[in-house]
């Protein structure tokens, strides 16, 4: 929370504080000075390559080799994120077919200073294609207790 921050905004940030109790913590990171704006805030596809690269992990269980993202089907920036925030990302499979497979993404933030308050700044689905040697989708591996 920068100093110029009023409290009220404070106030504002913070109350989406409950973390998702159904989603794996899949990475966290602390965006840089680097990825931001002469205002401070993060750039957004800054924070798109994240989503993509935590949206990837659960998929992984399943694909087994090669996997590439094949659609952003959804992508909503609901606060801007700022230098220093913490950043926690959550993942669940919200649908597996035959050659992909879909995953919803949470973003939370928390302030450097001020952790342990959290605010939702992004959440997001997107599909994953599995894919054979010659770039080919391909059917989907099963992790052991899946079924099928």
């Amino acid at each position: 929370m920068s100093s110029s921050e009023s409290s009220a905004e404070a106030d504002t940030r913070f109350l989406h504080g409950q973390l998702p109790t159904d989603k794996e913590l899949v990475l966290k990171v602390i965006p840089m000075p680097r990825d931001c704006n002469p205002s401070g805030d993060i750039f957004g596809g800054w924070v798109m390559a994240q989503v993509d690269l935590a949206g990837a992990v659960v998929p992984a269980r399943y694909v087994g080799g090669r996997m590439a993202t094949v659609a952003v089907n959804q992508f909503i920036f609901k606060q801007p994120v700022r230098v220093g925030d913490i950043l926690s990302f959550f993942a669940s499979v919200t649908r597996i077919g035959t050659t992909s497979i879909t995953v919803q993404v949470e973003v939370f933030a928390e302030s450097f200073r001020a952790q342990g308050r959290y605010f939702k700044v992004t959440e997001a689905s997107l599909t994953y294609v599995a894919l054979d040697e010659a770039g080919k989708p391909r059917p989907l591996e099963r992790p052991p207790g899946t079924g099928k």
